[in-house]
């Protein structure tokens, strides 16, 4: 394999984990169902789209020269899938009102009676 070529997968996959990482700090991090929604949705898909098409380059540019189109496949299918999942999920959520924390009442305090 040549030196770009491992360049290219070794930065790929730096970048893949980030994006998860970032996703993953997202949903544990972020106040509500629908910005919870966002994090996983956005980061971690782009995470997965980069990690696997380093895996794409890889498998490509070893020892066999033909061209891998599983990993292709696979990130066609997350790219479509990801985005509908995560539609539906906040149509559910929103059907069944679930509320934002801005949304909900505010306590009185001694201050404020």
């Amino acid at each position: 394999m040549s030196t770009v070529a491992e360049s290219t997968v070794a930065a790929l996959l730096v970048l893949g984990a980030l994006f998860v990482l970032l996703g993953s700090i997202g949903l544990a991090r972020l106040p509500d169902f629908l910005t919870r929604l966002h994090g996983p949705t956005k980061a971690t898909t782009l995470g997965v789209g980069a990690l696997l098409l380093a895996s794409a380059i890889f498998f490509s540019t070893g020892a066999n020269t033909g061209i891998s189109l599983h990993e292709l496949a696979i990130l066609f299918f997350l790219f479509i899938t990801a985005p509908v999942t995560a539609h539906l999920l906040a149509k559910a959520a929103l059907h069944r009102q679930v509320k934002r924390r801005d949304d909900e009442p505010r306590s009185t305090t001694a201050t404020e009676r």
